[in-house]
């Protein structure tokens, strides 16, 4: 069962692309996603009272999960949100948050101790070549300064993320863990809205079936099968799956979009493919 998870988490993760259009097209970025973990979180609490966790921790625990929460659901979220609702192509914001791979095989040697082999860094070339097939960059395109910086600052915070919550592993129930995560997550976007824009928050039909699939499948699955493959597995060899993330997402936006595949789209997911294959075969 363990060796599917990896397959499932791209599938949920790619979702999200699809539905965070709409829900940025009804609401502020940052209310909508303060709303989301307002409930991930209410989720994340009964399912470790289910469970029999307590979710009475240390202080050194508490605040390294919110820590994780505020860099994860905070900055990292809140920049890719806040890029697409301002005009940022989701396609562009997504190659450059796959740049993720390349940045955390780069620190997670000194950092973690981790010895990253050449295999290594071949797959992560041929997924980031990959990666860049699928989406292709729009030249023409009018690229807001501001969104740029926004997921300039996304991609910094999920690899700091990712490395700090394998630097950190902790013997804390997942449930208990993603509990206090979301709520750093929605402690951060709270302030966001209070102190710099308006809760504003359309409650369509659109809205709400997207927020759901955010809510249930994104961050209740994928989110919890990815820290459970960061504490099983290395950090490097972890995110290497995220550069298969455009091209699924690329495949997502075809078949449910009627958005364009060409065929070179084909061939960079072809070559993504190989590339993860590569960095993460034992």
């Amino acid at each position: 069962m363990i060796r599917i998870y990896p397959l499932i988490f791209i599938i949920l993760w790619s979702s999200a692309f699809i539905t965070t259009k709409p829900i940025v097209d009804n609401s502020d970025p940052f209310a909508a996603l303060a709303f989301r973990f307002f409930f991930v979180a209410i989720g994340f609490y009964i399912f470790s009272v289910y469970s029999n966790n307590s979710v009475i921790i240390n202080k050194r625990n508490f605040i390294e999960s919110i820590l994780s929460g505020v860099l994860f659901h905070g900055f990292y979220l809140g920049g890719v949100f806040f890029s697409i609702s301002i005009g940022m192509p989701a396609g562009i914001a997504a190659l450059i948050v796959t740049l993720q791979p390349i940045l955390t095989n780069l620190l997670s040697g000194p950092i973690l101790n981790e010895k990253v082999s050449i295999k290594q860094w071949i797959g992560a070339f041929l997924g980031f070549t990959g990666a860049v097939l699928v989406l292709g960059l729009d030249l023409g395109s009018k690229i807001p300064l501001l969104g740029l910086i926004a997921t300039l600052i996304a991609l910094i915070a999920i690899t700091t993320s990712t490395i700090w919550q394998k630097k950190l592993s902790n013997n804390l129930p997942l449930s208990v863990s993603n509990f206090y995560q979301a709520i750093g997550g929605c402690f951060f976007h709270v302030l966001i809205v209070i102190f710099f824009t308006e809760a504003l928050i359309n409650f369509s039909p659109t809205f709400l079936i997207a927020m759901s699939h955010q809510v249930f499948l994104v961050s209740f699955g994928a989110f919890t099968i990815l820290m459970f493959l960061i504490k099983k597995n290395s950090a490097s060899k972890t995110v290497s799956m995220f550069f298969l993330i455009p091209a699924v997402s690329a495949f997502m936006g075809w078949f449910f979009l009627n958005e364009i595949l060409t065929l070179v789209d084909l061939i960079g997911f072809f070559i993504a493919t190989i590339g993860v294959y590569i960095a993460t075969k034992k």
